[in-house]
């Protein structure tokens, strides 16, 4: 078996990519998942906004690697996993501790990304370029239980550009799924 973290800045494509493995029969995790669960329970509304507030809050309160901790609990180790939403170096450690974890970043540039945004249209998501690069900058923290996206994109195993069409995306993938099988 094998893990595939995907981690990346928002609307990189790590969604798209951990989509391709699912229906290459990868089973499905995500850290943001955890956190929006959290935020349902509490009837508080998923904006993006929240979503790094009160993962940092609850990060603090709770450890560092808190989130990947919730999803290994529900990993089945008999089958191949991707999980996405990988934020923390807490959580990329704990998620090593997994057997066979790879982690993929993958990169896009700002505007891409934005437009990408806004063709999902996800509620909370920033309607402005500039809100977009703010919001961006609230996952630039070094802090120990703050999201450390840029420490994150640093300790990757492969990466991935996702500059020009899925279908090129998808070839990517399946080179670099060639490449962890040897």
């Amino acid at each position: 078996m094998v893990f595939i973290g995907i981690t990346g800045k928002n609307c990189a494509g790590k969604d798209t990519i951990a989509a391709y493995l699912v229906k290459k029969g990868f089973v499905y995790y995500s850290l943001s998942d955890a956190i929006r669960e959290i935020l349902k329970e509490r009837q508080i509304a998923p904006t993006r906004e929240n979503l790094i507030f009160y993962a940092n809050k609850l990060r603090e309160e709770n450890g560092a690697n808190f989130f990947a901790k919730k999803v290994v609990e529900k990993i089945d180790l008999t089958k191949n996993g991707v999980i996405v939403s990988i934020r923390n170096l807490a959580e990329v450690n704990e998620l090593k501790k997994l057997p066979n974890f790879i982690l993929l970043i993958v990169e896009s540039e700002p505007h891409l990304r934005f437009e990408r945004m806004k063709k999902r249209a996800r509620d909370g998501d920033p309607k402005t370029f500039e809100e977009f690069i703010r919001l961006e900058k609230m996952e630039e923290n070094n802090s120990p239980t703050s999201q450390q996206l840029l420490e994150v994109l640093k300790v990757g195993d492969f990466y991935i550009s996702n500059n020009t069409t899925i279908e090129e995306l998808h070839y990517k993938i399946d080179k670099f799924l060639e490449k962890i099988k040897k």
